[in-house]
């Protein structure tokens, strides 16, 4: 898979790459992939509020600044796990484009749901720009150009095939609230199970069904509470969407 780097400009300046002196020395043992497997680590084990340069330090058992001879940036640390996640979402080529696109998008959400802390950072921080996926970005748009889009037709259907990829999965995948979390979540099914079936009898009659499975309703993510029926009807209605909007 072909992953392109943007200049460490681009992607943050909150550290600079040291200079190797003569006489210095890495800190044994250490490299750039244990950094990133470490950094993952302490990701899905914490939560992103806990994860800086200071506490993968920690994990890793170094001090801060050895890790920047391996990886410059928090941002680039970021950047380098949404590559690792991420590796390997795009499927072989087929015939029929709307299961590659269903399968693409299944694809990148169970990526996410190994990892589904990474899901903000991927969601709401253009950082995941950094680790520019060519291979990716390259077999959406074959896909889409065999199936008969072009020119600006092909570019709104590209934007529309990643704002589907990203957006349900890290809505399902949002986190949930760490400060007095089980207040939270006994308040939030108060909230459910008090609905006025006066004031709103579709929503009292279906409450039940909507508890912790419904976006809005829930106080549980998709790690412990998966909206599979929802997600596969969200892919379905796209992919149709795409086949008219192709007919036409």
């Amino acid at each position: 898979m072909e992953v392109v780097s943007l200049s460490h400009s681009v992607v943050g300046r909150q550290r600079r790459t040291p200079k190797k002196r003569k006489g210095n020395s890495e800190t044994p043992g250490l490299t750039k992939e244990a950094v990133i497997e470490a950094a993952l680590k302490l990701i899905d084990t914490t939560d992103l509020e806990s994860f800086s340069m200071r506490n993968l330090a920690k994990e890793l058992g170094v001090y801060p600044t050895a890790i920047y001879w391996h990886v410059p940036s928090r941002n680039a640390v970021i950047t380098e796990m949404i590559s690792r996640v991420l590796g390997g979402i795009v499927p072989e080529e087929q015939d029929d484009w709307k299961e590659w696109l269903k399968q693409l998008f299944r694809n990148y959400r169970q990526a996410i749901r190994v990892h589904p802390n990474v899901a903000p950072l991927i969601g709401v921080q253009l950082v995941s720009n950094a680790s520019v996926d060519l291979d990716m970005i390259e077999s959406i748009l074959r896909t889409l150009s065999k199936a008969g889009f072009a020119d600006d037709d092909l570019l709104a259907v590209f934007n529309a095939v990643i704002a589907t990829m990203v957006g349900f999965t890290t809505q399902e995948f949002s986190m949930v609230p760490k400060e007095e979390a089980d207040d939270w979540a006994a308040a939030m099914q108060n909230v459910v199970a008090s609905v006025d079936d006066t004031r709103h009898p579709i929503l009292a009659r279906n409450a039940g069904n909507f508890a912790n499975k419904a976006f809005i309703l829930r106080w549980q993510n998709g790690a412990f509470s998966p909206l599979d029926s929802g997600f596969e009807t969200f892919i379905q209605a796209v992919v149709d969407g795409l086949e008219v909007r192709l007919s036409q």
